[in-house]
């Protein structure tokens, strides 16, 4: 049997970030906390703020977690407690020269849940917001992945179409949103919440695994 075709290299690569390129199940969830505690609302586990992340952006999130809703006060809190907390973020091993290398070869995008001003405020104390063409939030787009809307946007935020790109995500929302948004879907089987069982057009073991697997 002779062997698949190789894929054709992509002209453009999105990422998502919690847990693709960051480290930051612990931040986050404290910031969201710390939110709440301010806003009124009880004490939350790490496991009911996680457990919330599909619902959308922060202020949905929010909305859920104090059973009211959000205000820009209680945003704006979010934000302060995570830029405090932002210098506990790193990038996965390896991430910043993939990203680099990336970036020097072909236009790059992040699209991830959070907001847009969470995005900054990470990617930034990471060290990777510089690598960005195009960085978008989930309270840029009408719907939540596992809606294709946001892949696609980057997509044409970068001026490619989402067959032409690749999306690189660690969780099945992540895959879904690729696969549904007609975007190559790259599994970040280093992340935390990869499963190997959700269906992938990928899988890199490791950040230096995906320029030799995109080809």
């Amino acid at each position: 049997m002779s062997p698949p075709p190789r894929r054709a290299a992509p002209d453009a690569i999105v990422f998502d970030m919690d847990g693709t390129l960051i480290e930051s199940h612990t931040v986050v969830p404290a910031a969201y906390r710390a939110a709440v505690v301010d806003g009124g609302g009880p004490v939350r586990s790490d496991d009911e703020i996680i457990a919330g992340y599909p619902l959308g952006p922060p202020s949905a999130l929010l909305t859920h977690l104090l059973r009211r809703p959000a205000s820009a006060a209680d945003l704006a809190s979010y934000h302060a407690h995570l830029a405090a907390l932002a210098g506990q973020v790193t990038a996965y091993p390896g991430v910043g020269d993939m990203v680099a290398e990336v970036a020097a070869r072909m236009p790059v995008g992040l699209f991830t849940g959070a907001s847009h001003r969470a995005a900054e405020i990470l990617l930034d104390r990471a060290g990777l917001l510089g690598h960005f063409r195009v960085v978008l939030g989930g309270d840029e787009v009408a719907r939540p992945k596992p809606a294709p809307d946001g892949v696609e946007l980057a997509c044409r935020l970068l001026g490619v179409v989402p067959g032409r790109a690749a999306y690189v995500g660690d969780s099945p929302l992540d895959l879904r949103a690729a696969r549904s948004s007609g975007a190559v879907a790259v599994a970040a089987g280093w992340g935390h919440q990869y499963d190997p069982a959700e269906p992938a057009d990928l899988a890199a073991a490791a950040p230096e695994d995906l320029l030799s697997l995109l080809g």
